[in-house]
């Protein structure tokens, strides 16, 4: 079990590849990511959804990345689905089925939660901007296309 849990751990160690590739300094872990994203979870998840499970999707839905890396679009990900479930089952596998679940989009928590995934991104391309005056444009519009109008005017609604 411990051996387990420490490997958990290192996804606070891997650190989010689309910001290391855009030239922002210092960027955030994919644990951090996760963290974010379960926060956003807990202010906006919609009653009709179940939180605990919109919280556990959240946490889970990155975990491969402790051993296949954070692939970016800019990366090729020919074998990305295969490798990070091949990753889940050796890390997690008794939490394989919310891994697929989020992947296959099959349930509308694991909707809700590739929204917040998207949402958190553009909430923190705007932090690094504001702080580090780096463009991010990139990541606020790839941000916004799956966004509901409502997340969209969050993303709107930060100031530059």
């Amino acid at each position: 079990m411990r051996d387990e849990l420490l490997r958990f751990m290192e996804l606070k160690g891997v650190q989010r590849a689309g910001w290391v590739r855009a030239g922002v300094q210092s960027p955030e872990s994919v644990a951090a990511h996760s963290w974010g994203m379960a926060v956003l979870a807990l202010r906006l998840c919609p009653n009709d959804l179940d939180l605990a499970h919109v919280l556990k999707l959240c946490l889970v839905h990155d975990l491969p990345e402790v051993v296949v890396g954070d692939l970016t679009p800019h990366d090729d990900t020919s074998n990305k689905a295969k490798d990070e479930r091949n990753a889940m089952q050796i890390l997690a596998p008794d939490w394989v089925e919310f891994f697929d679940e989020y992947e296959g989009q099959t349930t509308p928590e694991a909707r809700f939660v590739k929204s917040l995934d998207k949402l958190d991104m553009g909430l923190q391309a705007h932090v690094y901007q504001n702080e580090q005056g780096v463009d991010l444009r990139e990541f606020l519009t790839s941000a916004r296309r799956p966004l509901s109008p409502e997340m969209v005017a969050l993303l709107d609604g930060v100031s530059d």
